[in-house]
Formats: C-alpha cells, structure tokens, sequence
C-alpha cells in the first residue's frame, strides 16, 4: 500500500480554507446589507460589501432563501454564544442580560421581511424559528436564572415570555421611524428589577 503524497493535499486544503473565508465574509456582508437595505437588497450589492464576485456567492448559496438563511443561522449562534459570554465579562448577571437583550433586539431588525422572503418555503421558515427557540431558550434562562440568584430581578419572568415580549416590542419598528422600541423594552427591563430594599 502506497502513502499519498502529504504535499499533493496542500492546494486542496488552501482551496477549502479559501472557500470557508470567501462564505463568511459573503454572510457578513449580507448581514449588514441586510440591516440596511432588507433581505430584498441586491445580490450585487452583497458581493460589493464582501469583495467577491457574484459568481462566489450564487456557488456558495445558489437561492436567495439559501442566503437569508446562512445568515440568520449565523446570527443565532453568535447569540448563543455572546450570553455565556456576557455573564463572564460584565460586572453583574442584569449587566449581561440587559446587554443581551440589546443585541437579541438588533437580531429581530436584521430578520425583519424574514418571513415575506421565505413564504414560499413555509417547512424551511418552521425550522429555522424551531432552531431560534432550541438554541436561544437555554441562554435566555441561563441569564434569567442568573439576574434571579444575584438578586437583580425579581423571579417569575418565563424566557420565552420575555423573548415573546421584546420580540412584540420590536414590531412596526422598519415602518414607522418615530418609534423606538428600546425605549419601551428599557422599561420593561426596569420592571423586572427588584426593589430595593429599605
């Protein structure tokens, strides 16, 4: 039995590390195009934003819908992530909380026109909200419990109410410019807090 030669699996491995950077950097241009222009921007203008030819992303994510949704899934797991992470760094577990949900309210933006853009596919949009509930649930609890035990808020709070109320909160806000939905989720979040005591 003969070895392959190790040198021959080099340009191999460059070109799949190569096609790795090319789809996350055509994930985050879209994010942020996006967050801009909605999920309906051109294609072309996502390829500008991400330095690379449009021949890349139609090779990497052949549909629109395939597209939206690498970005979502990517938005998912960076919030999944930044909460366990939040709770380490910040001085306290409402730190961490309030934080989180500020960058939970930018992900509701960014996925706004989500469901228009994949009405066609309604099994594919029923997935991806079942990812979003698995994978952020834990961590909205995992932040609750933690706000709870250091005596920030009061307990009580679900996480799925308080992921369905922000969620509620940020409705109508791509409509209608004079309405900040931060302003109102801020308030909830100061309802949350326990008192003080005497």
């Amino acid at each position: 039995m003969t070895m392959g030669n190790p040198a021959s699996a080099m340009p191999a491995r460059g070109k799949r590390a190569d096609s790795l950077r090319n789809q996350q950097a055509v994930i985050t241009a879209a994010a942020e195009v996006f967050l801009t222009s909605g999920v309906d921007a051109p294609i072309r203008q996502i390829a500008a934003r991400a330095g690379v030819g449009m021949g890349t992303i139609y090779r990497h994510f052949p549909t629109r819908a395939d597209l939206i949704t690498a970005v979502y899934n990517q938005q998912i797991e960076d919030l999944a992530t930044a909460g366990p992470a939040l709770l380490e760094r910040t001085d306290t577990p409402f730190d961490a909380l309030s934080q989180w949900i500020d960058l939970f309210v930018d992900f509701l933006i960014t996925k706004h026109g989500l469901a228009n853009a994949l009405q066609s596919d309604s099994e594919r949009f029923a997935d991806l909200h079942a990812h979003f509930l698995d994978r952020l649930s834990p961590v909205t609890t995992q932040l609750i419990d933690a706000a709870i035990d250091a005596g920030d808020i009061q307990p009580g709070i679900q996480p799925y109410e308080l992921m369905r109320g922000i969620g509620n909160l940020c409705i109508g806000r791509g409509s209608d410019p004079r309405y900040d939905p931060r302003r109102l989720i801020a308030l909830l979040l100061l309802g949350l807090r326990r008192p003080a005591s005497s």
